[in-house]
């Protein structure tokens, strides 16, 4: 069955006022194609990454005055979650679809990730695209591209990942939302997948920091 891609109208739900008109939208309109989506993924990135990989869809049951200015699916080893746990994320916000690998606050072993991240970064960071991008907090859209952080940006990144303990991060890939892949479902599953077989050594060495 061929995988349903995202249009204008996916991404205008998060310009919807109020916290149940917007999440009876995302459940109606865009949770299914993540599901969709994360299924579909899951086997292959298993595969990949050598353990079987869990789907997780945000289910934002925690709200209940502000609605959700993005949604997700992510993949991770853990059954019964991901956020204490390295993992893969896909997901939207108002002007973008965001593909990337991660570790957020919950995770345990952020100050090891960062040290062996830094020990290794002569070798790793010429393998992510410069236009990839890394974010320092899940929760805002701000992003800094690969390629203007260049060694010293992406150093500066991983010391204070190491050092503060609400730092975070991401990286990956942001696809605006009027880019033509995204309407093309089996084509964005493939550009995903092949975003996450270069993010694959960043989540093996998080597994080997655990």
């Amino acid at each position: 069955m061929s995988v349903k891609g995202f249009n204008s109208s996916d991404f205008e739900v998060f310009a919807l006022e109020g916290l149940e008109p917007r999440m009876e939208a995302l459940k109606e309109n865009i949770r299914p194609k993540l599901q969709q989506i994360g299924e579909t993924i899951a086997p292959d990135l298993s595969k990949l990454t050598g353990e079987e990989m869990f789907v997780h869809v945000a289910k934002h049951a925690r709200r209940t005055v502000h609605p959700p200015d993005e949604t997700w699916v992510a993949w991770s080893g853990h059954k019964r979650g991901y956020k204490s746990q390295p993992h893969f994320q896909v997901g939207l916000r108002r002007t973008q679809l965001f593909a990337m690998f991660a570790i957020i606050y919950e995770y345990p072993n952020k100050p090891e990730f960062a040290q062996n991240l830094m020990g290794q970064l002569d070798e790793l960071l010429p393998e992510l695209p410069p236009d990839f991008v890394v974010s320092k907090d899940h929760t805002q859209p701000e992003v800094h591209r690969i390629g203007d952080l260049g060694y010293d940006g992406m150093e500066n990144v991983l010391k204070r990942l190491r050092e503060v303990k609400k730092a975070e991060f991401l990286c990956g890939r942001i696809y605006d939302a009027k880019d033509p892949i995204l309407q093309n479902g089996d084509q964005l599953v493939q550009g995903i997948l092949e975003t996450f077989r270069t993010l694959d050594p960043l989540y093996r060495l998080a597994s080997f920091s655990r």
